[in-house]
């Protein structure tokens, strides 16, 4: 089975333009990312793909693999999809430009998932994590999602769910973390299917998954990541980096 990592890196994000080419300790957001992936030995090959000169040159003359986009695109699966379409591959994970601290764990159990599945049921794998404080559950930027007793996901929103009518019966809330591994071929199909009104609604791509029919399993961590959304993101991340040496 062939594993790649590929990292989506955009350069015009709505919150914080420019974002993965802030320098984070010496270096860009983005090469940090880069090199953090490589780092943990999970994959067969790592590839930045974006749509921005700067991004492309920054891992290049770092030595990188990088690919420009061809078309514009809407999503990061739009972005990963056009890239790997022609590539040998079975499973593709999608990592985060925008969270250079990569937990291995997590990105080790995605993997695992597909290497146990030979029954092949499995489209998708992302991960998720408890959240218990009011204002993290309440802040639509905090995507929350919501499984079925195997761990497949039923839904993901940026409102409350499930909602909390009644608050003693043993809900938990899970955040759901931005990293995918994907079969090729789900992520091929997704690719080709037009985005239907729940994606529209939320921004969320990973509801077109389901709105056709995909099974996304969810693997359970008890860590959060330090994504870099916000200018104030970038000080919280700068201070983690700081205390790490």
């Amino acid at each position: 089975m062939k594993i790649i990592a590929v990292i989506p890196a955009r350069y015009a994000s709505t919150r914080f333009p420019a974002k993965l080419m802030q320098d984070l300790g010496g270096k860009t957001v983005i090469l940090r990312t880069y090199q953090a992936a490589i780092a943990t030995q999970l994959f067969d090959d790592v590839f930045v793909v974006t749509d921005s000169e700067l991004i492309y040159n920054e891992i290049i003359q770092n030595n990188g693999k990088a690919i420009m986009s061809i078309k514009q695109h809407e999503s990061g699966s739009d972005r990963i999809a056009e890239a790997v379409a022609n590539m040998d591959v079975d499973v593709v994970v999608n990592v985060q430009g925008d969270e250079p601290f990569i937990n291995k764990q997590t990105l080790q159990n995605l993997v695992e998932v597909f290497k146990q599945d030979t029954a092949k049921q499995v489209d998708l794998a992302s991960a998720m994590y408890q959240i218990t404080d009011l204002e993290d559950i309440n802040n639509p930027n905090h995507v929350k999602v919501v499984t079925d007793q195997n761990g497949f996901a039923l839904y993901f929103s940026r409102s409350v769910i499930p909602f909390p009518r009644e608050t003693n019966v043993g809900v938990r809330y899970m955040k759901h973390i931005g990293i995918y591994a994907f079969r090729k071929s789900a992520l091929l199909d997704f690719y080709n299917l037009p985005m239907l009104s729940l994606e529209a609604s939320e921004k969320l791509e990973q509801l077109r998954y389901l709105e056709y029919g995909k099974r996304i399993k969810m693997i359970e961590t008890t860590e959060g990541s330090l994504g870099i959304d916000t200018a104030e993101d970038l000080e919280k991340a700068r201070l983690f980096l700081a205390n790490q040496h």
